[in-house]
């Protein structure tokens, strides 16, 4: 069998240097991604490159301004698709993993030609778990989760057993509609399908977007047999800067694929939970 040409990219932003050397070392150990792009949307050049040059399959990109996360993944992805990469990841500089983590992955993916999309089992560094897959959310989902919160702890823990799909244990694979930017395996023929990320979306929100499209053509995979962990900052919930651009976002997403009249949300939310409960039977 003639070898894929794996690709990934890692969007910087003021990144600390440590974390992206740590990704990069998972990487290089895993012996799988024949490039890696680091795009750099820092001000300042603040990640010291002199400390990844010892990996030769690493391009560094510095950007003048700050493209934004879905534009930054973009430029790398257009790359790849030039050079007739198969598999792309798309990756935090907050996670890490095993050697046999992206094997794992990649192998479950080329077992089914209709996977376009796959996530792993993300947890914490305490070893608990982050609930990542989730249903296409309505507004009333991003206002109880942003803004109820232990306030109103009895609706905000309802509205994320379904919403975040918690009752089914994340135990089995599901093939769910919105799943976590932090990390992104596509095949890139998918993408080539459904498109790239939409930029309209700075940062947030950019990830249930191209997961919704990805979604409508192709299956979207949780899958728990293999295990990352992420160093979540939540970043929106500390800073006000972030948080402005988190409701922008959130704005412009729901002006993109309406706010209550969605009827696609309603029919693609009912049949996943319908196949999941039928699944946890």
């Amino acid at each position: 069998m003639t070898k894929s040409y794996i690709t990934s990219s890692i969007v910087l932003f003021n990144t600390q240097l440590d974390q992206l050397v740590r990704l990069l070392e998972c990487i290089n150990e895993s012996k799988l991604i024949d490039h890696v792009y680091l795009i750099d949307n820092s001000n300042n050049t603040l990640v010291d490159y002199t400390a990844t040059t010892k990996y030769f399959f690493v391009s560094y990109l510095k950007m003048e301004s700050n493209l934004g996360y879905g534009a930054g993944h973009n430029i790398a992805l257009r790359r790849a698709i030039q050079d007739r990469s198969e598999y792309h990841f798309v990756l935090n500089p907050d996670i890490y993993f095993t050697p046999d983590t992206l094997p794992m992955v990649l192998d479950r993916m080329r077992k089914d030609i209709s996977i376009g999309q796959l996530m792993p089992k993300v947890l914490y560094p305490d070893g608990s778990m982050q609930y990542l897959c989730k249903l296409i959310p309505s507004p009333l989902n991003f206002f109880y989760r942003r803004f109820l919160g232990r306030h109103f702890d009895f609706f905000t823990r309802k509205n994320n057993e379904l919403f975040e799909l918690r009752f089914t244990g994340y135990l089995h694979e599901m093939n769910v509609p919105c799943l976590s930017g932090c990390f992104m395996l596509f095949r890139v023929s998918a993408l080539k399908e459904i498109g790239l990320f939409d930029e309209r979306f700075f940062m947030y929100t950019e990830d249930f977007d191209i997961s919704r499209r990805m979604h409508s053509k192709f299956i979207t995979l949780f899958f728990p047999g293999a295990v990352i962990v992420h160093e979540h900052a939540k970043e929106s919930y500390k800073n006000k800067k972030m948080l402005f651009i988190h409701i922008l976002s959130v704005i412009r997403y729901f002006n993109k694929w309406g706010w209550f009249f969605d009827a696609e949300r309603k029919i693609v939310n009912n049949k996943v939970i319908e196949l999941l409960r039928k699944q946890m039977h």
